[in-house]
């Protein structure tokens, strides 16, 4: 019965905001970016959080979720008074690698909703959930078939921390400078004006997980293999 009565509840979220993106998008005179943006970005998540609350989680995997999570946090917090230098990408992409990619998604959005408690919730919040946990999700998918080295962990953190998630939290930029207003000139001017702030995030990942990427990595799957927290469904 518990479980019919969360399952209907899903099903009436989706339906709700898949409801508010058709009005707004088709029914309304003027639409209303901002809300349209956090349904679409909230139906972007629940497949990710629904599938993983149906699995069958041991407490110590939820506790080493958990400890990633707060890692995240904490890098990103010990570098609060440093702009765009932050740890909290590098700690994303070294948690899929050894957990695989959904589990990255998890943590990166996570990371970036309780990262917010501290450098302050907003309407970019769901976006940078969003991209954070895509950071998590592909470079997951790229790690199961590549190796893990100095090389290629700066590579592609460079590049998802770079385009990914600048990108996509970039938008929310657009989104709240020019509303209603939005052309393609908006669009190339907040993206241009940002593209510095987003290489100096990816040159910082890219500089994290080249000095210590490796060695997260190799502890991480040492917890991993001695309690066999993924079991058969160990990615890496």
């Amino acid at each position: 019965m518990k479980k019919n009565r969360t399952a209907l509840s899903v099903v009436c979220a989706v339906f709700a905001l898949i409801l508010l993106v058709i009005k707004e998008l088709f029914f309304s005179d003027s639409v209303n970016f901002y809300v349209t943006s956090i349904a679409i970005l909230l139906l972007s998540l629940l497949p990710f959080f629904i599938s993983f609350e149906h699995k069958k989680i041991s407490a110590r995997e939820i506790t080493l979720t958990a400890t990633l999570i707060a890692l995240a946090v904490v890098g990103r917090a010990a570098f609060y008074l440093i702009p765009q230098v932050k740890p909290i990408a590098a700690a994303v992409i070294v948690s899929s690698v050894c957990l695989g990619a959904q589990r990255g998604f998890i943590i990166g959005a996570f990371s970036a909703f309780v990262s917010n408690f501290i450098f302050g919730q907003g309407f970019w919040t769901p976006f940078q959930m969003v991209a954070l946990g895509a950071v998590g999700l592909v470079s997951g998918i790229i790690f199961k078939y590549i190796e893990a080295n100095r090389i290629t962990l700066s590579l592609v953190g460079f590049i998802l921390a770079f385009a990914l998630y600048g990108i996509i939290v970039d938008f929310s930029t657009v989104i709240s400078t020019y509303g209603n207003n939005i052309d393609l000139n908006a669009i190339i001017s907040v993206y241009a004006s940002g593209a510095p702030f987003s290489a100096a995030f990816g040159l910082s990942t890219a500089v994290f997980l080249f000095i210590f990427g490796e060695g997260f990595i190799k502890k991480i799957n040492r917890v991993n293999i001695k309690y066999n927290l993924l079991g058969d469904e160990n990615e890496n």
